[in-house]
């Protein structure tokens, strides 16, 4: 086996929480400098009502974010359902990355997770 532990970083920028109010919910912006390659992880426990989209957004600056070109998406997302995980990659040149979970017809709603896995690193192990 090859060494994967210290060639990779896993960032919660969504933090786990039961989501129920209908708005985008906005993951933290994660600084891909230093690493060559990003994949964005969704994760969801009991979902009882409503409808969660996931999507992923970038950002020069960390402030201003824009949805993230499908040819800079390896795979696709769909809406998410119970106890489940998405995983899509990201190879854009942007610095910063975001997961966006979209809740819709919510009421009590669901757990919902997002991590930003960040590989590749200029300089290993990664602390």
């Amino acid at each position: 086996m090859r060494d994967m532990k210290n060639k990779m970083d896993a960032v919660n920028s969504l933090v786990p929480a039961v989501y129920s109010t209908n708005q985008a919910e906005n993951g933290t912006g994660v600084d891909l400098r230093d690493f060559d390659a990003a994949v964005v992880l969704f994760m969801t426990g009991v979902i009882t009502d409503g409808t969660f989209t996931p999507k992923i957004q970038e950002s020069d600056d960390d402030v201003t974010y824009t949805d993230v070109d499908p040819t800079d998406q390896e795979g696709a997302l769909s809406a998410l359902s119970a106890s489940a995980v998405q995983r899509l990659g990201y190879k854009g040149s942007k610095r910063y990355l975001r997961p966006v979970v979209t809740v819709a017809s919510a009421t009590s709603g669901g757990a919902v997770a997002a991590h930003v896995i960040r590989a590749l690193p200029h300089r290993a192990p990664v602390a």
